[in-house]
């Protein structure tokens, strides 16, 4: 199976703070990085480093071209990444004593994808592929409805969570990957849900869909049909928790794709985000596919 990224392209600014800034504060960072993010190429890092045949599409700025060569480097075809006028995407990112962060992002690029752009890059894909999105990009509800339109196989990872997202065509998703903040926020329940509450609901609300809800030190639940999985997470010392969840994705697939079962999916994919919070970084942290697959 061949992977379609559609997702987002952005540079990090990593600020290293004793606590998340509070509203009117001014607080002095002991550290800055500049490096390669978003959700979308992160996931796709992490597909290519676990072995898969990934294909990313989006669109940067000229000031993004060093992340070509980055993904280019990670085995990632690039070939689908778009250049325009303006800004790459960017995100500026806290990261705590607790090794917690806060996120702002500036869609750049990322807001700039256009209809015939997506129409272009689907027709090189066929109903063997599977399409990858995230929620940082535009046109997530074309893509879908154009992707299934080609019998392709559809996973969305619907971060970050706004009630936009209620209007999306998720009941054409074959996997539907959200945290416990963006499961009840879907779900239409209070964030003090249960997980298991959440995810029997958006079972319910999404019969053809698989469920994949990550709940942090809790690990992952697992539901479709009348199936339910728990996997715990990969015990590790945090370093940084940021490209947790995109290598969690990325290997998951990556797993499904080697024709792994859900079960062991779910636990290589917990020993790979395992691995990326013991180290510092986003794409760098993600593991090669020899520290996880046996």
């Amino acid at each position: 199976m061949r992977f379609l990224n559609y997702g987002s392209v952005n540079i990090d600014l990593i600020f290293t703070v004793d606590h998340i800034v509070k509203g009117g504060e001014t607080l002095q960072s002991t550290s800055l990085v500049r490096s390669a993010g978003g959700k979308g190429a992160n996931q796709s890092a992490a597909l290519a480093k676990a072995g898969s045949e990934v294909f990313h599409a989006g669109k940067i700025g000229e000031d993004g071209l060093f992340l070509l060569e980055l993904l280019s480097g990670y085995g990632v075809d690039v070939s689908h990444i778009r250049r325009y006028a303006g800004s790459t995407g960017q995100a500026l990112i806290q990261l705590d004593a607790q090794k917690q962060n806060a996120i702002i992002l500036y869609g750049g690029g990322n807001s700039a994808i256009t209809k015939q752009e997506i129409d272009q890059t689907l027709a090189c894909f066929t109903g063997d592929d599977m399409l990858v999105l995230q929620h940082e990009i535009v046109h997530i509800d074309y893509l879908i409805t154009q992707a299934k339109a080609r019998g392709m196989k559809v996973c969305i990872n619907l971060a970050p969570y706004d009630p936009s997202a209620l209007s999306l065509p998720l009941q054409l998703v074959d996997l539907l990957v959200v945290n416990e903040l963006e499961g009840a926020g879907l779900a239409g329940l209070d964030e003090s849900a249960s997980f298991s509450l959440i995810l029997e609901t958006l079972v319910g609300s999404y019969p053809d869909t698989q469920i994949l809800l990550t709940v942090g030190k809790e690990g992952c639940w697992y539901g479709f049909k009348d199936k339910r999985i728990h996997q715990g997470i990969y015990e590790t010392k945090v370093a940084d928790t940021t490209a947790a969840g995109d290598t969690f994705i990325g290997y998951y697939l990556a797993s499904l794709a080697r024709g792994y079962s859900v079960e062991q999916g779910l636990s290589y994919a917990s020993k790979a985000a395992g691995l990326a919070v013991s180290r510092p970084g986003a794409m760098a942290s993600i593991p090669r596919k020899e520290e996880v697959f046996d």
